[in-house]
């Protein structure tokens, strides 16, 4: 099976098509994945839930152990590659392609909260991190603290 989504309905001509869970992303999307796949989750928002599942509780008891297996088999490094398969097969069946979208949104919003970090600075050192920006004309932050930090070990 590809890395693709295979659509329930028909696949849209224009966008991007959805992906597929990979191997780096299961130790994000995993969290989500259980959270999003209870059966309490399908009352709340049956939309994003295959409409053509005939017993949704049956297609969960057969999901819920895959994600557990490639859970342990990730934590003792074992190869994935064949469950991972497996796991993205039931998980294209159980959501429908309303609902993977939404999963897929969620897990990119989780990764891009983990490429940022937050720092509080006091308002003294901003104003002179600025004062320093505009000095040497850089666009932003990032490229002033960079440069500071590149002169300090130039320096060492």
């Amino acid at each position: 099976m590809s890395e693709q989504w295979q659509y329930h309905g028909i696949a849209p001509k224009a966008g991007r098509r959805l992906l597929l869970l990979k191997q780096d992303e299961l130790h994000l999307a995993l969290p989500l994945i259980y959270r999003r796949i209870n059966p309490k989750s399908v009352s709340l928002q049956p939309k994003w839930f295959n409409e053509a599942l005939n017993n949704r509780e049956q297609a969960y008891f057969l999901l819920e152990p895959l994600l557990t297996q490639l859970v342990l088999q990730r934590k003792n490094k074992e190869n994935i590659d064949k469950l991972l398969i497996e796991v993205n097969r039931s998980l294209n069946a159980y959501f429908s392609d309303f609902g993977w979208r939404m999963i897929r949104k969620e897990l990119s919003q989780i990764k891009k909260r983990q490429k940022k970090s937050h720092i509080e600075l006091s308002n003294d050192i901003i104003f002179k991190l600025k004062h320093y920006m505009q000095k040497h004309q850089f666009d932003n932050l990032d490229q002033t603290i960079d440069n500071l930090l590149s002169e300090h070990e130039s320096n060492l």
